[in-house]
C-alpha cells in the first residue's frame, strides 16, 4: 500500500475528518458542515435530505433531529445510515457508511439548551414530516408551546441526536482531467483496525 501524503495523511479517519472540516469552515461560504444524508425506508425506497453534522468523534459522527421524523424512522427501522459532505470550495468530499445508535444523554440535553429559544420551540411545535395546513398554524403552534413551556423548555423526548458508527469512510480530492484520488478505509462491524485501499477514480 503506498504511503498516504498531504491531505491524505494520518493514522485516524475522524482527526482526517476533523481537519477537513476545519479547513472547509474557513473556506466554505455557508454550512461547511452540511451533510447529504441517506436512509431507506421499510420498503428499500431511499431517501435522501440535507442536516447538519454537529460533532465528529472519536469513532462517530453526530448530527440531532425529530426521532419521529421520516428519516428518524427510517433510520430506527434500519439502524443504518450513510452521508456525503461535500465542499465545492475545496473540491473534496467524505463519504461515510454505518449503523447508528441513538443520543438521548446529556449530550442530547446539552446541545438543545445552546439553540435559540425560536429553534427550541420549534423543536416542540413541529410534528416534523407530517402534513401541514399552513405556515400561519405552524407558528400558531410555535406561539402555544411558548406559552405552555416558557423561557427555558426542556429538550422533547421525540427529540435528539442520532450517533453514525462507520463501517466505511472515504476521502475524495478532485484530480485533473477527472483522475481524482480516492481513500477509503473499512472495518468490519464498525470495530477492529481500519483497512485503507486507494480506489481508482
Amino acid at each position: 500500500m503506498e504511503q498516504r501524503t498531504g491531505i491524505f495523511a494520518g493514522d485516524d479517519p475522524f482527526d482526517i475528518s476533523q481537519r477537513w472540516l476545519a479547513e472547509a469552515t474557513k473556506a466554505e461560504p455557508n454550512d461547511p458542515n452540511a451533510i447529504a444524508l441517506s436512509t431507506v425506508d421499510a420498503n428499500g425506497m431511499p431517501n435522501a435530505r440535507m442536516v447538519l453534522l454537529k460533532d465528529i468523534e472519536a469513532d462517530a459522527f453526530v448530527f440531532y433531529t425529530n426521532y419521529e421524523s421520516q428519516k428518524g424512522q427510517e433510520i430506527i427501522q434500519s439502524g443504518k445510515a450513510a452521508f456525503v459532505m461535500h465542499w465545492k470550495s475545496l473540491r473534496r468530499q467524505i463519504r461515510v457508511r454505518g449503523t447508528v445508535t441513538k443520543e438521548l444523554g446529556a449530550q442530547a440535553d446539552s446541545y438543545y439548551a445552546s439553540r435559540s429559544l425560536q429553534s427550541r420551540l420549534g423543536a416542540w411545535a413541529s410534528a416534523q414530516s407530517q402534513p401541514l395546513s399552513s405556515r400561519n398554524a405552524l407558528m400558531a403552534e410555535v406561539a402555544k408551546q411558548g406559552t405552555r413551556h416558557g423561557l427555558n423548555p426542556s429538550r422533547p423526548p421525540f427529540w435528539g441526536g442520532f450517533r453514525i458508527v462507520p463501517h466505511e469512510i472515504e476521502f475524495w480530492a478532485d484530480g485533473d482531467f477527472r483522475l481524482h484520488d480516492r481513500f477509503i478505509w473499512s472495518r468490519a462491524g464498525g470495530k477492529g483496525a481500519w483497512k485503507t485501499q486507494r480506489l481508482a477514480p
